[in-house]
């Protein structure tokens, strides 16, 4: 029976929903352990909608997902937000539920693949003649020892930097530290030799943006998406010279400074109008081009002149109840219950 059949009266029937998530050990980051609030969320969503939920943890051992559910859910809720420690691999859930024919909630496959390789996300975004700010990978370019470099230019020195993660979210290894001055291109690589080392994973040189931050979270309707409010990070409260920057801190450690004092607003001036509407129709573009599904969440710098610049497309943003897209939720007039009821719908 599929999650939107009825019973013979013409009454929702009640089906299951297996809620997946990336599995949870002692070990594991405060941004890792985030996914059980989700679940906990989710759960308790779509149980008074008449789904019933199990929980279903999922580590690389794909064979013993796959016979759980063979138990016949009627769809998965997939809250997998990485596999073995690593984002890189959170797509081969949704590979193994495209397999099976099992309808799941959020992005297909290739836009869970394409999206969280942040290479990738940007040269489809250049290629497709989105703004995006230009970067440097630590991958050769084709037939040069030289790192590649994708719209940046001639290096000048006093250029700044972020270094990033290629495949990682949850600003893991992002603080202030990340954001570099350099003098020449040479300088990029040895810093990206660097990230390598340090954090065990690859990294890319993204051109910083000076100015505003924002995020537009995005919720799937019968015509497609519904922008929801445009949020904005507000960095009044940091002293001058500190990098504004949205780092590991600001998200996950409640103590410190950056958390306290990151806050977000959904209150604008009336001259931010026509801003803000342009970073809307930017937003909606990243839907249809990555096609993705359910919800998903984009990341903004504006400059000072101004001009907004894509930083990344989340294809499953976090859905805690804390998070933004919660709170974009909340400023639009949309119940938790029902947006997760518009999510699982997608879901078909």
């Amino acid at each position: 029976m599929r999650y939107d059949e009825q019973t013979h009266d013409g009454t929702p029937a009640i089906v299951t929903i297996a809620i997946l998530h990336n599995r949870v050990l002692d070990e594991t980051s405060a941004a890792d352990r985030d996914v059980l609030v989700q679940v906990a969320a989710v759960s308790a969503a779509l149980e008074p909608l008449g789904h019933r939920t199990v929980v279903v943890p999922c580590d690389l051992d794909l064979q013993s997902l796959q016979r759980q559910l063979q138990q016949q859910p009627a769809a998965a809720f997939n809250l997998v937000e990485s596999l073995d420690g690593s984002d890189s691999l959170m797509f081969l859930v949704t590979a193994l539920l495209d397999r099976m024919n099992l309808p799941y909630t959020g992005s297909p496959t290739e836009a869970i693949f394409l999206t969280n390789h942040k290479l990738l996300a940007k040269q489809r975004l250049s290629q497709a003649g989105l703004p995006t700010p230009a970067w440097i990978s630590d991958a050769p370019a084709v037939g040069s020892d030289q790192a590649a470099v994708c719209g940046a230019g001639p290096i000048r020195p006093g250029t700044r930097f972020v270094i990033k993660a290629v495949s990682e979210h949850a600003s893991a290894g992002l603080d202030e530290h990340s954001l570099v001055a350099v003098t020449d291109e040479a300088e990029v690589r040895r810093r990206l030799r660097e990230f390598r080392r340090a954090l065990g994973c690859p990294g890319f040189a993204e051109q910083f943006i000076a100015g505003r931050e924002f995020n537009i979270s995005l919720l799937a309707c019968d015509n497609g998406c519904q922008v929801l409010p445009p949020a904005e990070i507000d960095f009044s409260a940091f002293p001058e010279g500190k990098p504004r920057l949205i780092g590991y801190r600001a998200k996950w450690e409640e103590d410190s400074f950056e958390y306290q004092n990151t806050p977000r607003t959904f209150d604008f001036p009336p001259q931010d109008g026509p801003l803000l509407e342009r970073m809307g129709d930017l937003a909606r573009a990243c839907w249809d081009l990555f096609g993705v599904r359910g919800y998903t969440r984009v990341d903004f710098r504006v400059d000072e002149e101004g001009q907004p610049w894509i930083l990344e497309v989340n294809a499953n943003p976090c859905l805690s109840p804390d998070a933004g897209f919660a709170a974009a939720l909340q400023r639009a007039g949309i119940a938790y219950p029902t947006a997760m009821a518009r999510i699982l719908d997608a879901a078909r």
